[in-house]
């Protein structure tokens, strides 16, 4: 965990971090363009390392001691922090990509969620599915709380709310959020759930990466004897969603939204605004 003086950057920073948010972006839109069955999880982080590259960037992930690949793949009861290797995608799983990009010293990080198609398990495509949406929802609704919060942990409240109303799913208590900005991972932490703490003002200049991680079952996690992914013990399928936010004196800006976030924040009534 990196610190620093104060959490907040100034407009000059926050314009920095523009770039890094575009190419994190860039990268899971190569990873979607060509995730199919037979797609090794390989070459989802190979296409991932291209476009970040082709942006001037370079992958933070790879700046984390000990991991040398671009992204994390994690399928099916796979959390996060999933390794990239030889894998090949089934048709029907639910697979979670995080990905992130170092541009001039800055950092981006984002992750989406795909559940493949397969005709043949209609129902288990379905519930999948519905895992997936329940999270990326989650995500809007907590972005959508920072732009009108006060203090940064009613983001969790907002996010857990919503999750509960959805139905029987569990929410990851020991992966959350963060800040982010020099260092991909930063303070403050980004909580996911209710928690007492307030947490620290949000005003012009608080960076956060939002992340909820959703699971069709319990929330007890172990890791894999790669000492890196991180599954459900209970073997339930898992969604992760994640998202880099700017707020700046003119409001907010989802830095790793083509759009800054508009086209989601409309339903709740709320207008992104780019940073000047």
């Amino acid at each position: 965990m990196a610190f620093r003086k104060s959490i907040y950057k100034s407009p000059a920073e926050l314009r920095l971090m523009v770039a890094p948010g575009l190419a994190t972006l860039a990268s899971l839109e190569a990873v979607r363009a060509i995730i199919r069955p037979g797609v090794t999880t390989l070459e989802l982080n190979d296409a991932a390392d291209a476009a970040i590259r082709a942006l001037g960037g370079r992958s933070n992930f790879q700046m984390v001691p000990g991991y040398r690949h671009t992204v994390c793949t994690s399928v099916n009861d796979d959390v996060v922090h999933g390794i990239p290797g030889e894998r090949a995608l089934q048709a029907g799983d639910i697979v979670s990509i995080d990905s992130g990009a170092d541009v001039g010293g800055w950092s981006g990080d984002s992750a989406v969620t795909v559940v493949l198609p397969d005709p043949t398990r209609p129902d288990v495509v379905a519930a999948r599915q519905r895992l997936s949406d329940v999270t990326r929802a989650s995500l809007w609704h907590g972005v959508a709380r920072l732009a009108t919060a006060r203090h940064l942990n009613e983001v969790g409240e907002a996010i857990e709310d919503y999750i509960e109303s959805q139905g029987e799913f569990g929410i990851l208590t020991d992966y959350i959020g963060h800040g982010i900005g020099r260092s991909m991972h930063e303070e403050p932490p980004v909580f996911n759930y209710r928690v007492r703490a307030r947490g620290p003002e949000v005003k012009p200049g608080l960076v956060v990466a939002i992340e909820p991680m959703v699971t069709a079952g319990g929330i007890d996690t172990f890791t894999r004897d790669d000492d890196w992914t991180v599954a459900t013990a209970d073997g339930s399928m898992s969604s992760h969603w994640e998202h880099s936010v700017a707020v700046h004196a003119g409001g907010i800006w989802v830095l790793t939204a083509a759009d800054g976030g508009a086209a989601d924040l409309a339903p709740f009534g709320i207008t992104p605004v780019p940073i000047p």
